[in-house]
């Protein structure tokens, strides 16, 4: 019996991995783990637990949803990302950013950053309220950044299987800041009190746009994933709703209850995140 429970647990684990970190992942892991060298972060901090712990699943989803309220930044997103068009690509892509600045060499987690910032370089467009944008303003850098960390520290505080007390809360927002201004965020947010007033200082700028609907919709509704996995998603998505600033959730046009959150949500999402982290196993950089 305990065979063939270890026997579904890794297939279940490689199918999981395979759809996130993509046909490289294998290579990419070994990569970014086996290989030498000094890293960004020690072993066992706070952006290693963070980073990798199954409630990123939750986190990242929220995080996108999140993001969405910035017009220009949506905008940017709806005329450049491959979300639709290549979800997975995009998902496995972000993946592995996250698991080579978090665990890798400090050299390839400067490559992967440069990367990125010369991708953004080529970017620019204009919204349809006729806003001109460059993905490389540090302005909506930052914006992608602290609604980000946001997102993932609130899901590792309610889901994670260690949650960080406040001091190593702020160690992880400190650490964070290290990879934004990487990426050309100049002055990013280095404690928790930081990150919540800069994003504080977003709502301003932030409504629903129509852009802004189609992505909630998409990914709440119609997202790209196999039937069977279906229940497992929408408990990922209903908790990543849940996770929300009551504000952002108001302006997204997303119903929610306090007593159903703490009642019903919010259980299913303990119990998912618990069975992604059975079936990829302990230890960091397990779900990317």
């Amino acid at each position: 019996m305990t065979r063939a429970l270890d026997a579904v647990r890794a297939r279940a684990g490689q199918a999981l991995f395979a759809r996130v970190a993509g046909p490289e992942g294998p290579r990419n892991r070994q990569r970014i783990h086996g290989t030498p060298g000094p890293r960004w972060f020690e072993p066992g901090s706070p952006i290693h637990r963070v980073h990798g712990d199954s409630s990123m699943f939750i986190g990242g989803l929220s995080a996108l949803l999140l993001q969405s309220l910035h017009p220009v930044a949506m905008a940017a997103v709806a005329a450049h990302s491959g979300y639709r068009g290549d979800p997975w690509g995009r998902l496995q892509r972000t993946s592995t950013f996250l698991a080579t600045t978090t665990y890798g060499t400090a050299e390839s987690a400067e490559a992967a950053c440069a990367r990125v910032r010369a991708v953004h370089a080529g970017i620019s467009g204009v919204t349809t309220q006729g806003t001109p944008y460059l993905a490389s303003d540090p302005h909506l850098l930052l914006w992608v950044h602290v609604a980000e960390i946001d997102s993932f520290l609130r899901a590792h505080q309610e889901f994670g299987a260690r949650p960080l007390t406040s001091g190593e809360c702020d160690v992880y927002v400190d650490q964070t800041a290290h990879i934004a201004g990487a990426l050309g965020v100049p002055d990013p947010p280095r404690s928790l009190d930081s990150l919540r007033r800069c994003l504080d200082g977003y709502r301003g700028e932030l409504r629903c746009t129509r852009e802004a609907i189609g992505t909630t919709r998409y990914l709440l509704f119609k997202p790209p994933v196999p039937l069977a996995a279906l229940p497992f998603y929408a408990a990922l998505a209903t908790n990543a709703v849940a996770l929300l600033p009551g504000w952002a959730a108001s302006e997204l046009r997303l119903a929610r209850s306090a007593p159903v959150d703490r009642w019903l949500v919010h259980p299913t999402g303990h119990a998912v995140t618990g069975l992604i982290r059975w079936v990829m196993g302990e230890g960091p950089g397990a779900t990317a």
